[in-house]
């Protein structure tokens, strides 16, 4: 009788390569880092988990800080050639009244706007021009599921793709993989959350032609509504109490859909396309920020050390200046190899102030609209009564527009140019 030989079975073996920087996440910040690194003639690759950059209800607001460093790129013209709309006065409507948040027309830049385009448009443009650098390479589809560590120095970073397991060893990781970060959950860092009050509504808002072009805040005691004009329709982000979301499908999409509309009358017409909770998509809001953003081998920045509200719509940017003051402290040392972690610390040092700064306004602004966190009734004040008057007073405004749009620390390009886009 003969018996049957079974095949062995055998593990596949990962895919290896090595790398100067590997880039965990293809968001504004991680494409910004590399394209930088990788005109500085730094070997870079990026792990981007999905297979494209088109995710709809993601921050659109290109804010005049990174205008700048587009132009000092020489990629300004070029950029403003893609469909987008442009921002020069912040408005809102507190109670019915409207008033006047920030005049971007007092700030010393060249764009004194903020440009509204779809991320996805976006990235495609960095990405396509780092594409034509030497060096550059933009892995789709491959998701980072650990870190590889050598002797407690991080070295690398281990991800699944759609052919088997890719294993990046590297000189130096950059986590800009957002705020669910895988990089500095395996790195253990530590992580000081803070107590959020609201979470945040998403949809679109059809819109004729006739419609308002700008983007509108509305505040009312407890509520706070934007529109963000996006041609033919508004992308509306409808702020929540933590909590309220059950409540409100609870309710029924009518008395959301009258909810808006009180807020806003203007998007009547548009307000009744919305049928059911599928055309709503719930965002949760979270603060935090890293103690440490590094560790010998890795670098945090972006959301991923810092985890900002969607208030100011300031986000984006402050993760790409992030990016940039990172390229500055690091492109010329990662050229030759291995990094120094106090160089990791230099850019933490650096862009630590100016976020906190922020994140403190963000912690105020919310829980003086909405109380003191999540499940506490809190003491929300009249935020929008108390301070309508203030708005007045023009150095209030420019101050407004200055930290909405350049910030506290605006950065500039200075890391080194080997390689010519």
């Amino acid at each position: 009788m003969t018996r049957a030989v079974s095949e062995p079975q055998t593990t596949p073996v990962p895919e290896a390569i090595r790398t100067r920087c590997c880039v965990v996440g293809g968001g504004p910040a991680g494409m910004m880092h590399a394209f930088l690194l990788a005109r500085a003639g730094v070997e870079v690759t990026v792990l981007e988990k999905h297979g494209d950059f088109f995710r709809d209800f993601r921050g659109d607001t290109i804010h005049p800080s990174t205008l700048e460093l587009m132009e000092e790129l020489g990629f300004l013209e070029d950029f403003l050639k893609l469909p987008h709309q442009e921002v020069h006065v912040l408005r809102a409507s507190a109670s019915g009244r409207l008033i006047t948040l920030a005049d971007l027309g007092s700030l010393p830049t060249r764009c004194k706007f903020i440009a509204i385009i779809p991320q996805w448009d976006f990235l495609n443009f960095l990405a396509e021009r780092a594409r034509r650098l030497p060096g550059f390479s933009l892995r789709l589809r491959a998701e980072a599921t650990d870190l590889i560590f050598e002797g407690g120095r991080v070295a690398g970073v281990r991800a699944r793709t759609p052919e088997g397991i890719l294993e990046v060893r590297c000189d130096l990781v950059i986590g800009a993989d957002g705020r669910h970060s895988i990089t500095r959950e395996r790195a253990q860092l530590r992580v000081e959350s803070f107590g959020v009050p609201i979470d945040v509504l998403w949809l679109r808002i059809p819109k004729g032609p006739e419609s308002e072009q700008q983007t509108l805040g509305f505040f009312e005691p407890g509520r706070l509504m934007v529109l963000i004009a996006r041609g033919d329709y508004y992308q509306c982000g409808y702020v929540i109490r933590k909590g309220e979301w059950e409540a409100l499908k609870k309710a029924g999409i009518d008395a959301f859909r009258a909810s808006i509309v009180r807020m806003a009358p203007m998007v009547a017409d548009g307000a009744a396309t919305l049928r059911d909770w599928d055309q709503v998509k719930l965002l949760s809001v979270s603060i935090d920020r890293l103690e440490r953003w590094h560790r010998e081998g890795l670098l945090c920045i972006g959301d991923a050390a810092h985890a900002m509200s969607p208030a100011g719509g300031v986000g984006i940017n402050l993760a790409i200046q992030d990016a940039v003051a990172a390229a500055n402290e690091l492109a010329e040392a990662l050229a030759r190899g291995p990094v120094p972690e106090a160089l990791l610390r230099n850019v933490q040092t650096r862009r630590e102030p100016p976020m906190r700064k922020v994140q403190r306004m963000q912690v105020f602004i919310h829980r003086r609209m909405f109380g003191a966190s999540a499940g506490k009734s809190g003491a929300a004040g009249p935020f929008p009564a108390a301070f309508a008057w203030i708005l007045r007073l023009p150095p209030v405004r420019h101050a407004i527009a200055r930290v909405i749009g350049l910030g506290f620390l605006p950065e500039h390009i200075r890391s080194p140019v080997k390689t010519n886009t």
